[in-house]
């Protein structure tokens, strides 16, 4: 455990000797690589704790929503259950409903307009958890690039260099490309957690997107279960074709 401690504080003190001693272009392509990497993680572990805890109130809301016997029930205390993205597909679906049973017969005219309130509520849901995301995909496709400018500035200086001193050895060009170099590290550092992090959350927010629609379509009975439907739909079929 010490010999490990050692090692990273031996490795840590040479890469900042070796960011010291490069030049003002590199260090402004390391301060913008930083820069990105802050970013990142601070987006990365904001949508890790939200999504951490919209999953946990998902299985709370999910369990009271299927416990209750009336709709009104669940709209008292759905707000404890945020940021859980069923509550705002509940809340859009439950206003429509509201309306809808206000008129003299006291029962749904229209399921569908229900349906299209939850599809509207999913969407803003949706939305809300994919805000910065497109961040996470740029720093992954972007800081690549800017490592690797800052790399080849570097190298172009280090021969530029070593035409000047006449010194032809490996000894005299080898230091300046061990410092460009740093740039190009400097950017898969920050390029590989933004793009993990992006796949793995794209991922965490389509199954909160697939367990949305599957709770319209569990809440839409719920209604239809409570109130009935006032108004039959009729539905014309073009008369066949005979050949």
């Amino acid at each position: 455990m010490h010999l490990s401690l050692l090692l990273i504080a031996v490795i840590g003190g040479e890469i900042v000797d070796l960011v010291n001693e490069t030049g003002l272009v590199a260090k402004g392509v390391l301060g913008v690589l930083l820069l990105f990497s802050i970013i990142s993680w601070a987006i990365i572990l904001s949508k890790w704790s939200l999504l951490r805890r919209a999953r946990v109130r998902s299985g709370r809301f999910i369990r009271a929503f299927r416990k209750a016997q009336r709709l009104q029930d669940v709209s008292a205390v759905a707000e404890q259950f945020r940021p859980s993205p069923l509550v705002g597909i509940f809340e859009g679906g439950f206003e429509e409903f509201r309306r809808q049973v206000g008129n003299p017969t006291g029962g749904i005219r229209n399921p569908a307009a229900i349906q299209r309130a939850m599809q509207i509520a999913a969407s803003e849901e949706l939305t809300r958890f994919e805000r910065n995301m497109p961040w996470l995909a740029i720093t992954g496709a972007v800081t690549p690039f800017v490592g690797l400018f800052g790399t080849v500035w570097g190298i172009i200086d280090a021969f530029h260099g070593l035409g000047t001193s006449g010194a032809a050895t490996l000894r005299a060009v080898a230091p300046g490309i061990s410092e460009a170099l740093i740039t190009t590290a400097a950017g898969l550092v920050a390029a590989i957690p933004a793009v993990i992090a992006y796949n793995l959350i794209g991922g965490s927010i389509r199954e909160f997107a697939s367990r949305g629609d599957d709770f319209a379509l569990e809440m839409l009975n719920a209604v239809e279960r409570q109130a009935p439907v006032t108004v039959t739909r009729t539905v014309m079929e073009a008369p066949e074709v005979r050949r």
